[in-house]
């Protein structure tokens, strides 16, 4: 008997024994059980792993369980924002059926309608956080550009995390009250009542050096001449070498594609000469519906007069109007030189290090991770980068709760992690340094104050040059401090925001849809002795849609208040009508500049080569 009682014990403690020897559980492991929160984000692969585990260990140190992130990849932000629109639509209608409220369809509107029923859905939609009434089935939308998750909060797609004034401690100020994620800087808006920009980014320009001096765009001492402005993406010697992204698939480079709108505008403003102090009192004068101070470069308005002032340069809301326009006309070159509208907002900096372009558009970390993995050992640079300056500003990638959420409680954390110092640290942290990324370099900007220098604030420059050793861009350079950057930039709203989402459908009318029909017009206008010999060709070139109104800034912030001004055509048939009218100019264009060339050599043009 007390054989077998022993035989039995030592058979228990072998079984055991492997259990007692375990390790502790390793606090970051998911198990199933564990909290799975579901986010949604158009951010690469790096990025969605690394918040993943990093969020999960947080968790797990300060609530005793990990987390797992199922990441919904459904594409960039403008698909996730037409999946959010459309299974919001149809679970409110669904939920509005059962419970008698008409007018469901007008719940998602950016703005109360005035029709009674459709205000009262419009309200229903708004008071409902609870998703046994309705949802999307997930809870946080994380990154995409601050157009987008602007327009989800104004929808009600998404709900502020915390009571009004009352985010958690040190959040957005340390403790000594210096604000740690702003409200905004340089006329960009960084958060609003339900998102919260999480990360900086600014774009720019890519270039292959080599391909440059291939191509014969050099300095005096034939080393390659980078492009440094917008403007130099339209030089003819790119024809067929710029990589572009198309920019109704990426909020970021429609982002971009506003960046160059706008610098345009203000280099005319400043050109015709109005002083930065002067745009800002005219600005502030028109926001709060007075006249303009200075209606006229150098003189106020009371002086203007015909018999008291040269009235050359235009008026200041004109040269406005004339800059927006010049700079539709630059959009219109970039994409005659484009190589490329590709899906992929990643994919420019690769084709231009690999050589396939010469030159791109793309958003800056893009450019900063390509630039320096393709850095050939004895370093020599295979792409340059550069944010032009007074090209660019500083916007944010957010972050938003979604209404109805199931895992609301672990959605808010998520977003209280993403912007704490602890999660900020992921973004430009060197792999495996205290806090940062365990494996990926993301290379992006955070949004923190602390993490760059103040010369004005002693206690955050001193936090800023502690972390000099442990970020992977030397974030104390002005030419990467976000801060430095964001303030050599002033965004006038007024000027380019209402005309983000014209931009796209614009931009793909007049460059993609048609973009074959331009590229061979320009062709032809180079081939036969560019722009300057060609300048019938150059004027149908650069002609505007005069249907169903004309092409100018007026207008095109008018059509937005009032859509009366499309006669009736959807966003769609109005970007058709663009296309077919852009594929005539481009085509009689074409035509024009081979019958100059023919002209010019006494002989006569095929009348259909334009049509071909």
């Amino acid at each position: 008997m007390l054989k077998n009682l022993s035989i039995l014990l030592v058979a228990a403690l072998v079984c055991a024994l492997p259990f007692a020897l375990r390790p502790a559980r390793d606090a970051g492991r998911w198990r199933e059980g564990d909290p799975v929160l579901v986010v949604v984000s158009p951010h690469i692969a790096s990025i969605r792993e690394e918040f993943a585990k990093g969020f999960s260990k947080w968790h797990a140190e300060r609530f005793g369980e990990p987390v797992r992130i199922d990441w919904r990849n459904i594409g960039g932000t403008t698909e996730i924002m037409r999946y959010l629109q459309g299974e919001y639509a149809a679970s409110f209608r669904a939920w509005a059926r059962r419970e008698g409220v008409a007018a469901a369809d007008a719940a998602l509107a950016p703005r109360r309608p005035e029709d009674p029923a459709a205000a009262a859905a419009w309200d229903a939609f708004r008071a409902h956080d609870d998703p046994a009434d309705f949802g999307c089935k997930i809870d946080v939308f994380f990154g995409g550009g601050t157009y987008d998750h602007g327009a989800a909060e104004a929808q009600g797609l998404t709900v502020p995390p915390w009571p009004a004034g009352d985010p958690p401690a040190g959040l957005f100020e340390d403790a000594d009250g210096a604000a740690m994620i702003p409200e905004g800087l340089g006329g960009e808006v960084w958060r609003g009542r339900a998102y919260f920009s999480a990360v900086l980014s600014g774009f720019g320009i890519c270039a292959n050096p080599d391909r440059l001096v291939e191509l014969g765009v050099t300095n005096a001492d034939g080393t390659a001449r980078q492009p440094r402005a917008w403007r130099d993406l339209a030089d003819p010697r790119l024809v067929g070498q710029v990589a572009v992204t198309d920019p109704t698939k990426s909020g970021s480079i429609a982002k971009a594609f506003e960046m160059i709108l706008h610098s345009t505008c203000r280099d005319f403003v400043l050109s015709a000469g109005f002083t930065p102090e002067q745009i800002e009192a005219n600005e502030a004068a028109i926001r709060e519906g007075r006249e303009p101070p200075f209606a006229v470069a150098g003189r106020t308005s009371q002086a203007a007069s015909p018999a008291t002032c040269d009235l050359r340069p235009a008026t200041y809301q004109q040269t406005v109007e004339d800059g927006w326009l010049a700079g539709i006309h630059l959009l219109q070159r970039i994409g005659a030189n484009a190589r490329y509208f590709t899906d992929a907002a990643g994919k420019p900096p690769q084709d231009v290090s690999a050589g396939d372009a010469a030159a791109g558009v793309c958003i800056d970390f893009y450019g900063r991770v390509q630039a320096e993995t393709t850095r050939t050992a004895e370093g020599v640079d295979r792409l340059l980068y550069v944010t032009p300056r007074g090209g660019s500003s500083i916007s944010g990638d957010p972050i938003s709760l979604l209404r109805g959420a199931e895992h609301r409680a672990l959605g808010v954390r998520f977003i209280e992690y993403v912007l704490s110092e602890d999660g900020q640290k992921l973004w430009n942290g060197k792999p495996g340094t205290p806090g940062g990324p365990e494996k990926h370099a993301l290379r992006r900007l955070p949004i923190r104050r602390d993490f760059y220098p103040d010369a004005e604030n002693p206690a955050i420059d001193a936090r800023a040059r502690a972390r000099a050793g442990t970020t992977s861009d030397d974030l104390l350079d002005p030419a990467v401090d976000a801060y430095e950057l964001a303030g050599a930039f002033t965004y006038e709203p007024r000027w380019t925001a209402a005309h983000f989402s014209f931009l796209r459908s614009f931009v793909r009318a007049m460059c993609m849809d048609s973009g074959e029909e331009l590229r061979a017009a320009w062709r032809a206008i180079l081939a036969h002795g560019g722009p300057e010999a060609c300048p019938e060709a150059m004027a149908l070139l650069g002609r505007m849609p005069d249907e169903p109104y004309a092409i100018n800034w007026a207008n095109v912030t008018a059509a937005r208040k009032d859509p009366s001004l499309a006669k009736g055509l959807s966003p769609t048939d109005l970007q058709t009508e663009w296309t077919k009218f852009f594929r005539r100019s481009y085509a009689e264009a074409r035509a024009a500049a081979e019958s100059a060339a023919a002209a010019r050599r006494g002989g006569f043009a095929d009348p259909g080569a334009g049509t071909r």
